[in-house]
């Protein structure tokens, strides 16, 4: 655990569209409250389990070296994530993202963990191509956050736009309606459903 003053896990948003899905609860004592952060921490670092939660998409954990791994998450590990309809054929039919940042920060009565996570190649590919619908400029933080007797677990979408510059045609379309569509909101409804299951009580 890291003490940072004013800390902000949250990249700047630039361009294109963001996205914030926050789910909180109160508890009676600082003791409660800390024995559930400590759940929650638990439940947003078992990346493998985020599908059971959400009840929409299907997140997989793997390691640098492309193998599956049934673990908390690790800064530089891979999320393969299986969104309903065809995925793109550079990621093997599933979008990538890579874990750039694990944080556990704490100032004065608030403490947060965050994961930073952002479009990437699938591991040990042969071509730097992103394969996600979004470009690589997009990022997606969560955090489970406490402050005093308040929990919150939060997803956080920056600078969004689609990934059409690709080599595929065939994928560029794909990319250009999936990211419109989460342009219009249409991913929030996920995200509010994982903070949701991350919040849910014990």
């Amino acid at each position: 655990m890291e003490a940072k003053e004013n800390y902000n896990p949250i990249p700047e948003q630039r361009k294109g569209s963001e996205i914030d899905a926050v789910e909180s609860r109160t508890f009676g004592t600082m003791t409660e409250a800390a024995d559930f952060f400590a759940t929650a921490c638990r439940r947003l670092l078992n990346i493998n389990d985020w599908g059971n939660i959400a009840g929409m998409s299907s997140f997989r954990l793997f390691d640098q070296h492309g193998a599956e791994v049934s673990r908390s998450g690790q800064e530089g590990d891979y999320i393969r994530i299986d969104i309903p309809g065809p995925g793109p054929r550079s990621g093997d039919g599933f979008d990538w993202v890579k874990i750039e940042e694990i944080a556990h920060v704490t100032d004065g009565e608030e403490e947060l963990i965050s994961i930073r996570v952002r479009p990437s190649a699938k591991p040990l590919a042969e071509e730097d191509s992103t394969a996600h619908f979004l470009k690589a400029d997009a990022t997606s933080t969560f955090i489970v956050r406490r402050k005093q007797v308040v929990v919150s677990a939060e997803e956080h979408g920056r600078n969004e736009m689609a990934n059409t510059d690709t080599e595929s045609i065939i994928d560029n379309g794909r990319n250009m309606l999936v990211g419109g569509a989460a342009k219009l909101g249409l991913s929030y409804p996920q995200w509010k459903l994982l903070v949701q299951g991350i919040m849910a009580p014990e």
